[in-house]
């Protein structure tokens, strides 16, 4: 999947409850920063999403992709690194300066 399908999904599966495809497509790290924060946001399963990519960026071996959905009023941003072959969300820790 490309980043954006990646973060797509990942985005609607962490607002969703789906822990299984969030688990799916993200590191072991990401998955369990994810997981603790999922529960304060959960939404309607059959909730519209309205998700939209705002920005994307490659610095280094990381990807970074700002979004939106209809979920928050403001914009997320994932931070990618290839595992396995596949674009994986990861932890975004504190001191991490993304290009947004």
């Amino acid at each position: 999947m490309s980043l954006s399908e990646t973060a797509k999904v990942v985005a609607e599966s962490f607002y969703q409850g789906d822990k299984a495809t969030l688990k799916k497509h993200t590191t072991a790290d990401g998955f369990a920063n994810l997981s603790s924060l999922q529960d304060m946001f959960a939404e309607d399963k059959n909730s519209e999403s309205d998700f939209k990519i705002v920005d994307e960026a490659m610095v280094g071996e990381f990807a970074w992709v700002k979004y939106s959905t209809a979920y928050d009023s403001k914009p997320g941003v994932f931070k990618l690194v290839q595992e396995d072959g596949q674009w994986k969300v990861t932890h975004n820790g504190p001191r991490d300066k993304g290009p947004f």
